[in-house]
């Protein structure tokens, strides 16, 4: 049985690409008591995958050189030693870039039946309970106070600006490109949004955040978030879920600047890791589930085919071109 992935063969300076990566035939471990074969049909592209390949300790540890890469996928089980997995079951898990994977049943997460892999990954898998839990609980977020999301049309923005509308909070969205300021306005509901690209970001936060900035839900790092930091309102929380800015340099980041105003407005800065509310994804489950169920909760997918593109597409996470939740298909599930 022949299992091809993409290997790491060589720490990213700045991209992950594939000129760190390399295509291989990737052998299968036998299949012992309580594991499962599973067939990858879905991965999952992250700005987190350039966090784990680099030699930081993070808070996973580095993906050790020359073996597959990390990441999230959905998969289905075609042999199962697991009491609790049958054939054809259709999972979750850390399978990483390639074809196929055996890993212990115990590691692993039926989808709900009728999810499919893209709306698992768009709204149901770790891209909502990130939105969900970073804004509601970390960002206690209120009725009537103002959010500003970066990369807002991010898979991750995308949700927590609707989200923040569902709560009754003013939302403003950040993103590159009138297309994507068109979208997060005109069909997510959006009150406003800024294009980073052409508008000069602080003074259209000042004119949009008259009364500060409650709650920044921060995506991109660097300038954008320093922009925000200037606006923070009194008490003003920023939920640091992702510096994706900072991701592919080569040289330290010169600070935040406006550190200070935190101070003067008794501000809250708050970094945080998806897994730790994985003991609490019902309750974010069962509320996505309710409002998507009402058109409340819309979502976008950007589906790139084959497993041989995935260096290339993730990519395209750091130069804005996806919108909504990027992601990889490399089988069917028949």
């Amino acid at each position: 049985m022949t299992n091809h992935g993409w290997v790491l063969e060589t720490r990213p300076v700045e991209k992950l690409d594939a000129t760190c990566l390399a295509w291989r035939e990737v052998p299968l471990s036998a299949l012992g008591a309580g594991s499962v074969r599973v067939k990858t049909l879905m991965l999952s592209l992250d700005p987190t995958n350039r966090i784990w390949a680099g030699p930081t300790e993070s808070y996973l540890p580095p993906v050790p050189l020359g073996t597959v890469m990390r990441g999230i996928a959905v998969g289905v089980v075609e042999e199962s030693q697991h009491p609790g997995l049958q054939v054809g079951d259709v999972v979750q898990g850390m399978m990483g870039w390639q074809e196929q994977a055996v890993l212990p049943g115990a590691s692993l997460n039926l989808l709900p039946k009728g999810v499919t892999p893209e709306q698992w990954f768009a709204v149901f898998g770790h891209i909502g309970l990130t939105a969900y839990f970073g804004l509601l609980e970390v960002g206690q977020a209120k009725a009537g106070e103002t959010l500003v999301v970066s990369a807002a049309a991010g898979a991750v923005g995308s949700l927590v600006g609707q989200i923040g509308k569902i709560l009754g909070m003013r939302v403003v969205g950040i993103a590159g490109g009138a297309e994507k300021c068109k979208w997060i306005v005109e069909e997510l509901g959006f009150d406003a949004a800024i294009d980073y690209k052409c508008e000069k970001l602080g003074k259209r936060l000042r004119e949009l955040c008259p009364n500060g900035i409650d709650v920044d839900f921060e995506n991109v790092g660097g300038e954008i978030m320093d922009a925000c930091l200037a606006r923070l309102a009194l008490r003003g929380r920023v939920v640091l879920c992702g510096m994706i800015s900072q991701y592919n340099a080569t040289a330290a980041p010169e600070g935040p600047r406006n550190l200070a105003n935190v101070l003067m407005q008794r501000g809250r800065i708050e970094g945080f890791i998806v897994l730790d509310y994985l003991g609490r994804s019902g309750e974010a489950f069962e509320k996505l589930g309710e409002w998507v169920a009402a058109g409340k909760l819309k979502f976008a997918t950007d589906v790139v085919v084959g497993l041989e593109n995935a260096p290339l597409a993730l990519d395209r996470l750091f130069i804005g071109a996806n919108r909504g939740k990027l992601m990889v298909k490399v089988a069917d599930i028949g």
